[in-house]
């Protein structure tokens, strides 16, 4: 796209015939006049904020050991106090909480009714994991995970079994995940398009996110660079642009063109979701706060 013509595009306004006439996907990202909403800073430090199918927000405080709940009305409420030091989240088509519980180096399914958890992964190849950190779910279930090696000062067993970092798939219906990638330092943000067809994970040590094809068993190939920037937790939105994390939010088209910018008054962003009932609430988690702010774009998983 020429210069002048992207210089307009973000601008969100195109003249045709001497009319201002923005269309929906030429509309600035950030619905105008939206500030960042503070809605709590009252935590640690946040993390894997996750909608569900109504636009509420799971969400982690991992220090404190806790998942909590935001509703769009703006409502706070502790979901569960004992959680495994969950990190990233993410919900099921079933309405189960997938969590990445790293005080056992595991991955949860946590019943949202009642509260209950299965464990899905304790180790892999009789090797303990490093420590499961964010995760994507495809269409026909099949999660993606990153398991980078964070050490925990809660860990009371500090070995370390796994040789590298990888990314790993475990088809739907399997208890045996798959190895899709060992080359990254430590792999970190993840997320896929809504057509299955490519997925985009982080090396937030390496500062790369990387894009892969997917293929019809889910495994991943044509690792390709998207940016040159590392990230914590990612989202995608309805125009295929993707957000990164780390020193606020960047967000890059899906050519990986950096085209806009969010600062956050903390000094990490760590993960960040669309929620609320049409989501279109960004939904940020910063070191001890979580914001929102809204956007003219959607998130992709729960929209028509």
């Amino acid at each position: 796209m020429p210069n002048l013509l992207r210089s307009i595009v973000l601008a969100g306004v195109v003249t045709f015939a001497g009319c201002s006439s923005p269309t929906e996907e030429m509309k600035p990202l950030v619905q105008e006049g939206a500030e960042l909403q503070l809605v709590s800073d009252q935590f640690k430090f946040t993390e894997g904020p996750a909608s569900d199918q109504s636009g509420d927000i799971y969400f982690t405080d991992q220090p404190n050991d806790a998942i909590w709940k935001w509703s769009p009305d703006g409502g706070l409420t502790l979901f569960m106090d004992s959680s495994g030091r969950s990190n990233g989240l993410y919900v099921d088509d079933e309405g189960y909480l997938l969590a990445a519980a790293d005080l056992n180096n595991e991955l949860w399914r946590i019943d949202t009714k009642d509260k209950t958890h299965e464990v899905l992964l304790d180790n892999w190849n009789g090797m303990k994991y490093n420590g499961p950190n964010d995760m994507w779910l495809d269409a026909n279930g099949g999660i993606y995970f990153t398991d980078p090696l964070y050490k925990r000062v809660y860990w009371t067993d500090t070995t370390v079994d796994q040789s590298s970092c990888k990314v790993f798939y475990l088809p739907a219906g399997s208890n045996q995940p798959i190895v899709q990638d060992t080359t990254l330092i430590r792999p970190n943000g993840i997320i896929g398009t809504p057509d299955q067809k490519y997925l985009y994970v982080a090396d937030n040590t390496g500062k790369k996110l990387f894009k892969y094809e997917i293929g019809v068993d889910g495994s991943l190939s044509n690792k390709m660079l998207f940016a040159e920037t590392g990230s914590d937790g990612m989202t995608i939105d309805n125009r295929g642009n993707v957000y990164t994390t780390g020193d606020g939010v960047d967000v890059y088209d899906s050519t990986g063109v950096k085209i806009h910018h969010i600062p956050i008054d903390r000094s990490w962003t760590a993960n960040i979701t669309f929620g609320g009932p049409d989501q279109d609430i960004l939904f940020i988690t910063a070191m001890n706060s979580v914001f929102t702010l809204k956007m003219n774009v959607k998130g992709v998983r729960w929209s028509d």
